[in-house]
């Protein structure tokens, strides 16, 4: 390792380290497990998935975008459970990675990454308004928008959710604002500025709110059971795919554009793969968050200067070094404050730059966007990304199943129809209704050789109308090139 590098990886580090810590905590209190478990997961972003090969600059740690899927499943299944996902997703990251499939999750529809950030980031931010007033979040997307009035009349009339909401919304407050002062003063995290902030607002006015709980990084460590895969395991199968494609897919996007933010060694998608998966199947047998490479982290760790991934690794030390020695500092923090952070970043999944643009240019790539955060906020986090990968998919047979019909029809000699494109089950009914509107008295002629695709449905189909056409035609229809063997 270079001495000059390390100079600057050893400045980027910190200010990562700055970055990632209050993230860290509030990922774990929003999705309702130990706040230790979230530095645990930051400990081992750094100190392990960093030393890794794959990204030279990427950084992760928890990340808002499982939080979601996190507590759906402490709440199903337990938090002993979680320890056995986690591992497990690990482990299928790995073999992933190790049969080379890290290209493939870049096929994975844009529209459907960005439509399933968004539904993330409608279900945190509804969920971290209710944290913001002390007060339980419902347990379903649609409950906690439906229930967002009640929550309103209660903080008119409680002073004390009042005032808690008024220190979330400090926090938000300084967050935003902080992003309009100079670059220098930026250098430190504005969401760490608020928390700071905020905790000293709660202590000086001594009013009650609800503060984090510690228990201690070791006694937060909770190794997943066997008992608990053998109640629940075709449930935890399912649970352990979603995590494994929303894990993947975050990372490796993450990935892309990191890679656009500097000029350093591009990344090797597969080894990356096996990096997040070696980091979560550790982070599994401590039973603690799962991890993903962070986009917020990654461009602080680029945008400070950073080198090389000793930067990353050296940001997992700092997390172990104040875990370990300043552990009752997170008690002080108000749990209001974390969820403010919370709804800034729940607002940043929101793609209201590329919504606009998207619907003029590619108006059915946004309304799978869409639909995909629907389905999320409406259904929950597995079934409505399958729901917009579906909807993607059905979009993309359409607009490949393009097919041009031409008909040539003189007043008299032979009929010639043309078929330019893609002959697919999708435009059969098009196909057959110019077909068949076709004189039987006269003389076809039927040119497939511009003809790219035909598949079995049209092929069949084709088949029988010439069959049928020809018992009634004074001559059989002349198919150019042949129809058999085409498909």
């Amino acid at each position: 390792m270079r001495f000059p590098a390390l100079k600057y990886d050893l400045t980027a580090s910190l200010v990562v380290f700055l970055v990632a810590l209050p993230l860290c905590v509030g990922v774990a209190v929003a999705s309702g497990v130990p706040a230790e478990l979230g530095l645990i997961t930051g400990i081992v972003g750094g100190l392990v998935t960093g030393a890794l090969p794959g990204s030279s600059l990427q950084v992760s740690g928890p990340a808002a975008g499982l939080t979601v899927l996190v507590a759906e499943t402490v709440q199903r299944f337990g938090l002993p459970a979680l320890g056995i996902v986690v591992a497990a997703t690990g482990l299928l990251q790995l073999l992933l990675g190790a049969l080379r499939w890290g290209r493939w999750f870049r096929a994975i529809s844009v529209a459907v990454v960005e439509g399933m950030l968004a539904g993330i980031g409608l279900v945190i931010i509804a969920g971290q308004l209710y944290a913001m007033a002390d007060r339980p979040a419902p347990a379903s997307g649609i409950d906690k928008l439906l229930g967002l009035p009640g929550l309103a009349a209660r903080l008119v009339s409680s002073p004390t959710a009042g005032y808690s909401f008024a220190i979330g919304a400090g926090t938000i407050a300084v967050i935003v604002l902080w992003q309009r002062l100079p670059a220098r003063v930026r250098v430190v995290p504005g969401a760490l500025v608020a928390v700071l902030l905020a905790t000293a607002a709660a202590w000086l006015l001594h009013r009650p709110v609800k503060k984090v709980e510690v228990k201690g990084l070791l006694d937060a460590i909770q190794p997943p059971g066997s008992g608990v895969f053998d109640q629940f395991a075709p449930a935890l199968l399912v649970t352990i795919v979603a995590f494994t494609l929303v894990a993947s897919a975050e990372s490796l996007f993450s990935a892309a554009a990191v890679d656009r933010l500097h000029d350093g060694p591009r990344t090797d998608y597969d080894k990356e793969l096996m990096a997040q998966g070696a980091g979560n199947a550790l982070c599994g047998a401590l039973g603690a968050l799962p991890m993903t490479a962070v986009i917020v982290r990654s461009a602080a760790n680029v945008q400070a200067g950073a080198r090389t991934k000793a930067s990353r690794v050296l940001h997992g030390a700092w997390l172990l070094l104040f875990a370990a020695l300043l552990p009752a500092a997170l008690g002080v923090i108000p749990i209001a404050a974390l969820a403010g952070v919370l709804v800034h970043a729940g607002f940043k999944l929101l793609p209201f730059k590329q919504l606009g643009p998207l619907w003029r240019e590619h108006r059915s790539e946004a309304l799978v966007l869409a639909a995909t955060a629907v389905a999320i906020v409406t259904v929950n986090m597995f079934e409505g990304v399958l729901i917009g990968l579906g909807l993607s998919i059905v979009k993309t047979a359409w607009e490949t199943s393009r097919l041009h019909v031409e008909t040539e029809e003189p007043p008299t000699g032979t009929i010639r129809v043309r078929l330019t494109g893609n002959a697919t089950f999708l435009r059969l009914p098009k196909l057959l209704d110019t077909l068949e509107a076709l004189p039987t008295d006269r003389v076809l002629e039927l040119d497939l050789t511009d003809l790219r695709h035909l598949d079995h449905a049209c092929q069949t189909a084709l088949t029988t109308w010439v069959e049928r056409h020809n018992a009634n035609a004074p001559e059989a229809v002349r198919l150019i090139p042949a129809l058999a063997g085409r498909g």
